[in-house]
C-alpha cells in the first residue's frame, strides 16, 4: 500500500475516533494522522498479546478505530494533567 496509503487511513481512523469519542479534541491533521496509525499498531499487538490476531497478522479497520479511541483517551488523560 505504501506510505502515502498509510498516511491516507491513518487520517481515515483518526477521524472516525475523534468523531465517536465525545468531548473538545482539539488536535491539528498531523496529530490526527499519527492517532490513526498509532491506533492501528496498538490494536494490533494488542489484540496479539490477547490472541484475537495471530502473529504477522495486522488489525482490522474497527480493531484500528477501537485502537486509535483508546490512545485519544490516553492523550486527553495526559494532556489534563
Amino acid at each position: 500500500m505504501g506510505i502515502i496509503g498509510t498516511i491516507f487511513i491513518g487520517l481515515i481512523v483518526g477521524l472516525i475516533a475523534r468523531f465517536l469519542k465525545p468531548g473538545n479534541d482539539s488536535m491539528g491533521w498531523i496529530m490526527t494522522i499519527l492517532l490513526g496509525i498509532g491506533g492501528a499498531i496498538a490494536a494490533t499487538y494488542g489484540g496479539q498479546a490477547l490472541g484475537i490476531y495471530q502473529a504477522g497478522q495486522s488489525a482490522g479497520f474497527i480493531g484500528a478505530v477501537v485502537g486509535a479511541i483508546v490512545l485519544l483517551i490516553l492523550y486527553g488523560a495526559i494532556k489534563k494533567s
